[in-house]
């Protein structure tokens, strides 16, 4: 009987799997009617929007801020070519990835790079 009860667990918890998942590629399939890649880009917008009201801009170089206004503009399709230099950019960076990871994103979509 004890075999049965962990089977049953088991399943259930494979299905809550399946379900969760489905759930999440519901979501990033477009449920807005927002194509996929447009979606990620109106989270992250947010995400940034949100992180510039709480944190300022005290200390984010213009650089950062052009490159990073650029990436935004060209619906986050633009190359990567934001580089967190001071300790508030690394730190407005460090927040965004967390951020867009928690938000269903993946890593490859953040535009932070540096080449030097």
């Amino acid at each position: 009987m004890r075999l049965q009860l962990r089977i049953g667990g088991a399943g259930l918890l494979a299905a809550m799997v399946i379900l969760g998942s489905a759930g999440a590629f519901a979501q990033q399939s477009g449920s807005t009617g927002t194509d996929w890649p447009t979606e990620k880009c109106n989270r992250y917008r947010k995400a940034y929007d949100q992180s510039l009201a709480r944190l300022g801009k005290k200390g984010l170089g213009a650089e950062f801020l052009a490159s990073h206004d650029a990436f935004l503009a060209s619906n986050c399709q633009a190359r990567a070519e934001v580089c967190a230099r001071s300790k508030e950019e690394l730190e407005l960076a460090n927040r965004l990835v967390v951020m867009a990871m928690n938000s269903g994103m993946s890593s490859t979509f953040l535009p932070f790079n540096c080449r030097n």
